[in-house]
This record gives C-alpha cells, sequence and structure tokens, in this order.
C-alpha cells in the first residue's frame, strides 16, 4: 500500500514523502493516528499544503526554540556545594540538580535535555549544553562554588 506521510517517522520517511507500507501498519497505525494518507490522485495533489503546513510548525518550533536558548545563554548560574578536604564535593552535580536551578530563573527544561557528559565533581566553572531541539543546543555557564559555612 502506498501512502502520504503527513508526519516525520524516523524509521520511514518525512513529511510529504510516498512510501511503500504494508496494509496492515497503514490500516491501524498511520492512517488512525493521522501520521500518514493513502496516496490517491486527490492527496497526491495536497502534498504540497501538507508540506507547508509542516514548514510553518517547524518553523514556530524553531523560534520558540532559539528564544529559549537566548534565555539560557543569557544566564549564569551558580550552585553551593558542600565540600571536604582538599575542595572535593560530597556528592555531585547533576542533570537534575541543573534542572532545579533553571526552573528557578523561570526556564522550563526536561533533565534529559541537559547533556552532562558526566556528573560534576568538583569545584570550578563549567560550560554545560543544554539541547532544546534536535539541532538546537544552548550552552549554560554553571558556576560550582564551595557553600560557606
Amino acid at each position: 500500500m502506498k501512502v502520504i506521510l503527513r508526519e516525520d517517522i524516523p524509521s520511514l520517511g518525512t513529511v510529504g514523502q510516498t512510501v511503500e507500507v504494508k496494509d496492515g501498519y497503514g490500516r491501524n497505525y498511520l492512517f488512525p493516528r493521522n501520521l500518514a494518507v493513502p496516496a490517491t490522485k486527490a492527496n497526491l495533489q495536497a502534498v504540497a499544503e501538507i508540506e507547508k503546513q509542516h514548514e510553518i510548525r517547524e518553523k514556530k518550533r524553531r523560534r520558540a526554540a532559539e528564544k529559549v536558548k537566548d534565555r539560557i545563554e543569557k544566564l549564569s548560574l551558580s550552585t553551593e556545594v558542600l565540600v571536604g578536604e582538599e575542595d572535593k564535593l560530597f556528592g555531585s552535580v547533576t542533570n537534575a540538580d541543573i534542572t532545579k536551578l533553571l526552573d528557578e530563573e523561570g526556564v522550563q527544561v526536561d533533565k534529559r535535555m541537559v547533556q552532562l557528559e558526566e556528573p560534576i565533581k568538583a569545584l570550578g566553572v563549567y560550560t554545560v549544553p543544554v539541547k532544546i531541539e534536535k539541532d538546537v543546543v544552548a550552552n549554560l555557564k554553571l558556576y560550582v562554588v564551595k557553600k560557606q559555612q
């Protein structure tokens, strides 16, 4: 069965693309979720409109992501942590901790968006990448400082 995709599906194709799928996959998964339409003559003519709508949605999503990116990059957050001998941290600063700091500043992000390779275990200044969209990454400046007792 030939179908025209209305959304990007990673394993199948992109918006407006005509692809061949098994009948059951199209009927039971793609059509009910409005992810694709049958490839009829009328629908093939409507592909341009589908692509145009998708482009508009992508531009809006990208614009919103750019606004969040600008907001994050203007911030420089600091977190106070308890340290032991030789300025070694008790515990570490993780994605969840950074997400809480961002929430306090009014920026809502999911902890999976904060891309720390490994938790921070030392004092210092760090640049933490925050992935907002698939190709929009903000760099957050984070100061890890000693807690004054």
